[in-house]
């Protein structure tokens, strides 16, 4: 088995900490980063010096840069980035607040697109390497009261899309997570709810008040999931996309059967809007 060093963001709960830990098992060496990193004691105790952690908050850029750099610099080759910090903020549109909107697309979309920016010079220097970017079924598919996390979900899966085609020329292979319900701890330590409106009290965008609720079932082994992850690193090319769970892969597949048929069915009235080619004159 290859041994490999990883860069995790949100590396102390949900997936990143299931991938710590089992990358760590493994004999990887392992950048751990979160806004409080004291919860990783335990791991630094255990595996020492295969362990550098440090703290970051992916929505202060200037943080990024320097955290990215150093990282580098104390670790050599870093193999893997991991964009896996993140939450869901929940809720009708205008029942949120102008801070929340704007902490939610800092969180889920900038931060990664300014991983990415503060790794690729250090990734191109060395040869290669792999962008991992955790998303959810949310970022091709929608739900009701979750406008602002779906926005940020399919901006960084189009931003990553597009950079998968960008870097490949020089040996960075970019994978993108699409995980569907897991028990990660997601639903209640991370999403955020606003005050609710009266106005939507009973209509669809109502059904995420309950997202919180710690007796909702969940479909994925969230270990099985961290494996999985990993395991794409030994996959080449990268695989652009994974999908984990039954129900991501349902979810998937009818958004963009339903996406794909409303543009097909337009196919001669898209034609209809093209240039008029000119006619052929006669000699």
């Amino acid at each position: 088995m290859t041994q490999r060093t990883w860069f995790i963001t949100g590396s102390t709960s949900g997936f990143g900490r299931l991938m710590t830990e089992q990358l760590l098992q493994r004999g990887d060496r392992v950048a751990a980063t979160a806004r409080d990193t004291s919860s990783l004691g335990d791991l630094a105790t255990r595996y020492g010096q295969q362990l550098w952690t440090t703290t970051l908050d992916v929505t202060d850029t200037p943080a990024i840069r320097t955290v990215v750099g150093k990282a580098f610099a104390e670790l050599g080759t870093i193999d893997v980035i991991v964009n896996n910090a993140g939450y869901g903020l929940f809720g009708a549109a205008e029942e949120l607040t102008d801070e929340q909107i704007e902490h939610q697309i800092a969180t889920n979309l900038l931060g990664p697109i300014q991983i990415l920016r503060a790794a690729v010079p250090h990734l191109r220097a060395q040869g290669g390497g792999r962008i991992i970017q955790l998303s959810t079924y949310g970022g091709q598919a929608t739900n009701p009261g979750a406008s602002l996390y779906h926005a940020s979900k399919w901006g960084v899966e189009g931003f990553m899309e597009a950079n998968a085609k960008d870097l490949a020329p020089f040996g960075i292979g970019v994978t993108i997570v699409e995980p569907g319900s897991a028990a990660t701890g997601f639903r209640t330590g991370g999403s955020r709810l606003p005050q609710p409106l009266a106005a939507y009290d009973g209509t669809p965008a109502a059904m995420s008040r309950g997202i919180q609720n710690p007796n909702l079932p969940s479909v994925s082994d969230p270990a099985k999931v961290a494996a999985a992850i990993i395991a794409t690193v030994d996959q080449t090319p990268a695989p652009l996309r994974l999908v984990t769970g039954s129900d991501s892969q349902r979810y998937l597949r009818e958004a963009l059967r339903e996406r794909l048929a409303d543009i097909e069915a337009q196919e001669a009235s898209a034609a209809a809007t093209d240039l008029t080619a000119p006619a052929a004159t006669g000699v």
